[in-house]
């Protein structure tokens, strides 16, 4: 861990260096008071032995035999240098400090009473009385073991405080990986649901082209077929030609409105909000039944394929609601929610049972691929009724936004 690591505080960064100014501030005042070279090679030395030790590799001082050798050492210099002026008593302080530094548990306590115990008796014997000694002891190891204490707070402090981090960092982590794999499972859930999409859309379209253009042109060959054996009755000719013309029109018209169902032409000019105006206001004008719409939410361009599955909801709710539900309003509301998007058709008609809701006759192929269509998406479709009392359709889908796969919103529009 470098000293650039937010997780290095800056006591961290400190008590390394405390030690030399311990050194070097009582060494600049006795030489410049006494010049003497034992003092300033005694002084060196400290400074140097405290670096080699500590600061050049602080991975050697964390074996217990070398803080044992590197105190016995210090202390021995340190008392050398108080016998020859006391006033190298303030480097005791930096003993004192890397006591508690350096030293697990009760034997930082025990470095203290050393060190202690060291300037004390260092001191130039003066004819002190014992008892005067002993109170000098007890009043530095008072001091400094309550400094300890400070000192043991503030390195408790720092070690929470790195473990908080470098929890705040694995969290982090893992919350970037959980957004990747959420941005992959979405991708491929649009993947997926493109290609079920396109193969749903395969058979729907052919089972238009079944049930409606080629049901449409076995009825204009049977009767081109019977005009041409007809021989010279005209108006028959001509009445079978006439049907001819209408059934043209009808499967010419056919065709284009299943072309059109394959991309919703809403949706190619506005957003899905704008969009279910024009189906409910254009449905209201066929029907004659109103229909309100109403937004709810913070409304945003979602995926096509989101958006899509929506509108063809709506599409085939109110297509029930008119062939079925005899009802005299309808209302849609589209709900825009942080993580998913809710559309809801409610209508005031007939009706039906759960048993019918699977019958031809209560719309229930509809109500199939409503259903096919949204959990298609990983969403939730759900029906409210009871007969006499309205229906209503709730499909909630995922809010995936348009961006979420750039490349895929042309294709997916194009197979729907």
């Amino acid at each position: 861990m470098t000293t650039t690591d937010p997780g290095v505080s800056r006591w961290d960064r400190a008590w390394p260096a405390l030690p030399y100014l311990f050194i070097l501030l009582p060494a600049v005042f006795a030489l410049l008071r006494d010049w003497r070279p034992e003092t300033l090679a005694l002084a060196s030395f400290a400074g140097a032995w405290h670096w080699f030790m500590v600061t050049s590799r602080p991975g050697r001082i964390e074996r217990p035999a070398a803080v044992i050798v590197y105190f016995v050492v210090t202390l021995a210099v340190i008392g050398a240098l108080v016998r020859i002026d006391p006033l190298f008593t303030v480097t005791g302080l930096g003993a004192f400090i890397q006591s508690f530094s350096l030293l697990p548990g009760r034997w930082a306590y025990g470095g203290v009473a050393a060190t202690a115990g060291v300037l004390v008796a260092a001191r130039p014997d003066t004819g002190r009385p014992s008892s005067e000694t002993l109170s000098s002891f007890l009043i530095a190891v008072l001091v400094a073991s309550t400094v300890g204490l400070l000192i043991r707070t503030v390195s408790a402090q720092n070690d929470q405080r790195k473990v908080m981090i470098a929890q705040l960092r694995e969290t982090g982590a893992k919350l970037t990986a959980l957004a990747e794999e959420n941005a992959n499972l979405q991708a491929r859930l649009l993947t997926r649901a493109r290609e079920a999409g396109v193969l749903e859309e395969r058979q729907r379209m052919a089972r238009e082209i079944h049930d409606t253009i080629a049901q449409s042109l076995t009825a204009i060959l049977t009767q081109l077929e019977a005009a041409d054996g007809a021989n010279d009755d005209v108006p028959a000719t001509r009445e079978r030609l006439d049907t001819v013309r209408a059934l043209a029109r009808e499967s010419l018209s056919e065709t284009r409105r299943s072309l059109q169902a394959l991309r919703p032409a809403p949706l190619e000019e506005a957003q899905l909000a704008a969009a279910l105006h024009v189906i409910a206001a254009k449905w209201s004008q066929t029907t004659g039944v109103p229909a309100s719409v109403s937004v709810t939410g913070d409304a945003r361009p979602l995926h096509a394929e989101v958006e899509t599955t929506l509108l063809r909801v709506a599409q085939e709710a109110l297509a029930n609601v008119g062939k079925h539900a005899s009802a005299t309003r309808a209302g849609l509301t589209l709900s825009y929610m942080e993580d998913v998007v809710a559309l809801d058709v409610r209508d005031d008609g007939a009706g039906f049972t759960r048993e019918a809701a699977g019958s031809s006759d209560a719309g229930g192929f509809g109500l199939i691929a409503m259903r096919q269509r949204v959990t298609r998406l990983a969403g939730n479709f759900e029906i409210e009724t009871a007969p006499g009392q309205g229906t209503g359709i709730s499909a909630t889908v995922p809010a995936i936004p348009a961006d979420a796969d750039p490349g895929s919103a042309g294709r997916s529009r194009n197979a729907m």
